[in-house]
């Protein structure tokens, strides 16, 4: 995974509640044994009409809103099924970090998992980030994820994180790469384990 250190770049205002991942992912683009293409399918029938046009008044869809790498979403965002091809999906489209109230759980342990940062803040921090980001002079915010901050011109937000996120966000580590930076240490486990309990050694053949 790309480590996630500095960020700069638009912000998109996405304030309704609920958002549910059918409907930043939906059921359509499952099928695929692979992940490719999954950029088309975020938010896709917001994004397009019936006959595969854009629809001009998704604010993705506008400038210059259509190069967010960061979106500003209402509560709850990520609810429903827990599929994770919507947070492989809003990766592919160049979204690096979300920025809402609430997430639902699921969503938001597979945005850990997948370097998609998911940051929470009190209501009305968001919403002064909602007004920013909605007016196109306003709209680059700049984050820090070691400082653990957001900055826009000369305003700042601090926010918080969970140290073992953090580490793995800063590192561009997944689950199996914080598994593999302990490596050394998961050895000398199984070396003191098998010298304290030798039957558990496998048999000779």
């Amino acid at each position: 995974m790309e480590p996630f250190k500095q960020v700069e770049g638009v912000a998109a205002p996405l304030p309704a509640a609920n958002i549910d991942t059918d409907v930043i992912m939906p059921k359509q683009f499952l099928k695929g044994v692979d992940r490719a293409g999954l950029d088309r399918g975020v938010f896709f029938d917001l994004r397009f009409e019936e006959g595969g046009g854009l629809r001009s008044e998704f604010v993705l869809n506008q400038t210059p809103w259509r190069d967010a790498r960061f979106l500003v979403v209402g509560p709850n965002f990520g609810c429903g099924s827990s599929r994770e091809h919507a947070v492989w999906g809003l990766s592919q489209l160049g979204i690096r970090a979300l920025i809402g109230t609430s997430f639902a759980g699921i969503f938001f342990d597979n945005c850990a998992r997948n370097g998609l940062l998911a940051i929470t803040l009190p209501g009305e921090e968001v919403e002064a980030l909602m007004d920013l980001v909605a007016t196109p002079e306003t709209c680059r915010l700049r984050l820090d994820l070691e400082a653990q901050t957001i900055a826009q011109a000369d305003r700042l937000w601090r926010f918080e994180i969970d140290s073992s996120r953090r580490h793995a966000l800063l590192n561009g580590l997944d689950a199996v790469g914080v598994a593999l930076a302990r490596a050394d240490e998961i050895r000398a486990f199984e070396r003191r384990r098998l010298e304290r309990y030798p039957w558990l050694t496998p048999a000779q053949a």
